[in-house]
């Protein structure tokens, strides 16, 4: 099979097609030939091995453990192991390998555990499909799980452009929330596109000024100070911590937030990586089906140009997702 390969860390010129064996299923492992998968930035970040201080506990050193990335995957099981039950040969599946395990989506085929598939919702195609596990399930467990959220709430998502910015949009519209979207001039049409109730500048306006107060803040795009996201949280309001600039960013926001929360009753959750499984890709399925959310696709690539793809998520130019489309290739 056809599968990109990168054996050592650097940018995307280190990328390369190469024909490789097909993989065989563990005994509680899927083999999906893949239709369609799609980039995160989990994949430029384990691409370049950044933060550094991840190569030693978790990437690899000096080279990466994981050599085909691509953790989105959609497309129909070929094979199952002797375990699997709830899928067979034949089925289409949606779902994300976690990093854990090992990726492997950017390729003609992967093994997957059962546990991280669920069915391809029926109304869609398998790029849309593969565009939804990471980013959705991320916007999932920040709203529901971090940012407890309740029909009536403000929301604001910072960085409402991104993949996990349009499903946040998306998500919280569906919960009954009133939802501002901040991002950047170019892309307000986009936001207004998803539902948004109100769409903000970030080059004109500053969400964290203008007396506004919300009861939960997604940010993904984390550009500012703590004290900042504070003085927009209402009083009990969750600020929920999904991206950010820097690991000096991260640490100090992370650390006046602890101090914040203990003073106050505003909560600062810094949510890490999210955790997609079957029950959270259960629910994105059926919000697919009803048509409370729609995968935001910008480009599409084909799998010899995930490398192009990379650069260009690199570029920060991107609306929604970019997706690579295998099958067929």
């Amino acid at each position: 099979m056809k599968a990109i390969v990168n054996t050592r860390y650097g940018s995307p010129d280190v990328m390369e097609l190469k024909e490789i064996e097909k993989p065989t299923p563990k005994t509680n492992e899927v083999l999906v030939k893949v239709h369609a998968t799609s980039v995160n930035a989990a994949d430029w970040h384990l691409l370049r091995g950044t933060p550094a201080f991840f190569r030693l506990i978790e990437f690899g050193f000096p080279k990466p453990k994981i050599t085909i990335l691509g953790g989105d995957v959609a497309g129909v099981v070929e094979a199952v192991g002797a375990d699997v039950t709830r899928v067979k040969p034949g089925d289409a599946v949606f779902g994300d390998i976690p990093v854990s395990i090992g990726r492997g989506a950017f390729a003609e085929y992967v093994a997957v555990a059962e546990t991280s598939l669920a069915p391809k919702p029926t109304n869609i195609s398998f790029e849309q499909a593969a565009a939804t596990p990471l980013a959705g399930v991320t916007a999932l467990q920040a709203l529901r799980k971090a940012g407890e959220i309740h029909a009536g709430d403000k929301v604001l998502v910072n960085g409402a452009t991104g993949g996990v910015g349009t499903f946040a949009v998306q998500i919280a519209k569906a919960y009954g929330a009133e939802v501002t979207g901040v991002c950047n001039p170019q892309k307000m049409e986009t936001v207004r596109a998803l539902g948004a109730d109100h769409v903000l500048d970030y080059t004109k306006d500053d969400f964290t000024r203008n007396g506004v107060q919300y009861d939960v803040i997604i940010d993904v795009a984390a550009s500012r100070k703590a004290s900042d996201y504070a003085r927009a949280l209402a009083p009990q309001g969750r600020y929920v911590f999904v991206g950010f600039s820097s690991v000096g960013h991260m640490i100090g926001v992370n650390l006046k937030g602890m101090w914040i929360s203990w003073r106050t009753d505003k909560k600062f959750i810094f949510m890490g990586t999210a955790q997609p499984n079957q029950d959270d890709l259960l629910i994105l399925k059926d919000m697919l089906e009803a048509g409370q959310i729609v995968p935001y696709i910008d480009r599409t690539y084909p799998l010899s140009g995930v490398p192009d793809a990379i650069r260009y998520m690199e570029s920060r130019q991107i609306h929604g997702k970019v997706v690579i489309r295998v099958a067929g290739d």
